[in-house]
């Protein structure tokens, strides 16, 4: 089982993880085959989040999910020293942040494991980019949950009535990323409209929002992760908008608009009218006489009423 598990991580590593020996001298970047050889790696892929992690800092931490009555883990990977523990549960789905992504169940997302890490009383600073490398000889890994987990099947085990929005985007995690995404996007979707700027120039504006954006958290995203967002941002705004498409839209809406008034205004001088369920009225005789509006009021003015 341990060695399906690590299998199961392995694969679902991003191809050019971060990872570091020491985090004290910060991360870097390289190809699958040396990154796995560190003490600390980045588990989840830049798009797509297939683990729910947590940073739990206190001795025990490996197995007292049990007392707590949360669910149990996929898999720990414990500090032998002092106790310490990652725990991680594997997502039979993963969870889409990329910009094409829904922003519902990220959302969703954001609150089950908001409520998850308040179960575990898990570090609320921990930003999830890396963690202790399963592989790596210096850890204790103990497998605890072969199946892999819906976000229903943990949601149904802990109390999310709690994790209102304003405690679950903020503060924690993949909130985190959640609240950075969905404001610089947002942003993006104006911004990019002027002028049109050139790829490198347009994912540095990006960056720079999502930058100011991270910094009005209480716990900032690590900036390789902001800039993560950033480039996703840009990448995704920049190959799906463009000045061409947009004035194409900016036509066809203004051709909409033109024809709804030009409807609205015939209809008030024809002294057309309907109730809020549309069926005719009084203000629509020919309609119970079974012809035509013009029909109507052609035979009107032949008869000169």
């Amino acid at each position: 089982m341990t060695n399906q598990a690590l299998d199961l991580f392995n694969e679902r590593l991003p191809r050019k993880p971060y990872f570091t020996d020491e985090l004290q001298f910060g991360v870097r970047i390289a190809g699958k085959e040396r990154a796995i050889l560190a003490k600390y790696i980045q588990f989840n892929q830049a798009h797509a989040m297939f683990w729910l992690g947590f940073d739990v800092d206190r001795p025990g931490a490996a197995i007292d999910w049990s007392d707590r009555n949360a669910p149990a883990p996929t898999l720990t990977i414990m500090n032998p020293e002092n106790g310490h523990a990652h725990l991680l549960y594997a997502l039979k789905t993963a969870v889409r942040t990329a910009p094409d992504g829904k922003m519902k169940p990220l959302k969703y997302a954001a609150a089950v494991e908001r409520a998850l890490c308040q179960k575990l009383d898990a570090d609320t600073g921990y930003s999830g980019l890396i963690c202790k490398n399963p592989n790596h000889d210096h850890w204790q890994l103990a497998v605890w949950q072969p199946e892999l987990y819906t976000l229903d099947w943990l949601a149904d085990s802990l109390d999310l009535s709690a994790a209102n929005d304003k405690e679950i985007l903020p503060d924690y995690g993949l909130g985190r990323n959640c609240t950075l995404f969905d404001k610089t996007r947002k942003w993006a979707y104006r911004a990019i409209r002027q002028g049109w700027p050139e790829y490198e120039q347009w994912l540095q504006a990006c960056y720079e929002r999502a930058s100011a954006y991270n910094l009005q958290f209480s716990a900032p995203l690590d900036d390789k992760e902001v800039m993560g967002i950033a480039k996703s941002i840009a990448k995704w705004t920049g190959s799906n908008f463009s000045k061409e498409a947009f004035d194409e839209y900016v036509i066809r809406t203004h051709t909409s608009d033109i024809q709804r008034i030009r409807g609205r205004k015939g209809g008030a001088i024809g002294g057309r009218k309907s109730n809020s369920g549309g069926r005719p009225n009084l203000g629509e005789p020919w309609i119970e006489l079974g012809v035509s509006r013009r029909t109507y009021f052609r035979n009107k003015k032949r008869k000169g009423c």
